[in-house]
């Protein structure tokens, strides 16, 4: 059975950077599939982040302005995201997930992050 599990600060100053870590059981990161992160800010709807392929390769969404990274630790089955800059707009329940055919069909319990001074 696939699980994954965020994990990282629950709560951010603005300007700092976040960073979250989710970790895979029970299927490989580095074996098929792509890897997300995606948010849901109070009151909105789902936001994709960015995704990483089994092969390493990544892909952000635009709409954060180039302040997203996702890297991975293969050694551990993890995978990690950096979001610079933060703001208080960037409060979400933050959570990572597999893509397969263009769709997330594995996610996890989700990380809430709040961002305030």
């Amino acid at each position: 059975q696939v699980q994954l599990r965020e994990s990282g600060p629950g709560l951010m100053k603005p300007a700092q950077t976040l960073s979250l870590t989710c970790t895979v059981s029970g299927a490989s990161i580095t074996t098929n599939y792509a890897w997300s992160w995606i948010r849901q800010a109070p009151g909105k709807g789902l936001e994709w982040m960015g995704v990483i392929s089994y092969t390493g390769g990544t892909y952000y969404s635009p709409l954060f302005g180039g302040r997203t990274s996702i890297s991975r630790d293969t050694s551990k089955n993890q995978f990690t995201l950096q979001l610079s800059s933060v703001t208080p707009e960037d409060t979400a329940v933050y959570y990572c997930a597999r893509v397969r055919d263009w769709r997330a069909d594995y996610w996890g319990q989700g990380t809430q992050v709040t961002v305030s001074s």
